[in-house]
């Protein structure tokens, strides 16, 4: 079963770090596009930070200096770094890729999404 399976939450102090981690898993040929979204309480969905398949990355002007986008296609997997992390950072943090998968002797791209995982930063 093809998924994506993120790790790396918690809680932390302000100006603390924390590596967030998304591995897709099962029977894919190569991710294309990847991006982490967060989801405050109360609030809308928002992209965080994102990468192309080349390796050009974007981040939310809240994040830019703090939060480092990468990616090991080695392993399937992306990451955030999130580093400095403020209390408004708070929210449950999203994966999302596009994985190309091969049905039928054809390739198609399909769009995944993670469970999220909860950051915390409180003192």
């Amino acid at each position: 079963q093809v998924q994506l399976v993120e790790s790396g939450g918690g809680l932390v102090q302000p100006g603390g770090s924390l590596r967030l981690s998304c591995v897709a898993s099962g029977s894919i040929e190569s991710i294309n596009g990847m991006g982490w979204y967060r989801q405050a309480p109360g609030k809308q969905r928002e992209l965080v930070a994102s990468i192309t398949r080349g390796g050009s990355s974007n981040y939310e002007d809240s994040v830019k200096g703090r939060f480092t986008i990468y990616r090991d296609d080695a392993k399937n997997t992306g990451y955030l770094q999130m580093n400095n992390l403020k209390p408004e950072d708070t929210a449950v943090y999203y994966c999302h890729a596009g994985l190309r998968i091969t049905k039928f002797g054809t390739l198609y791209e399909y769009s995944y999404w993670g469970q999220g995982t909860q950051v915390t930063v409180s003192s």
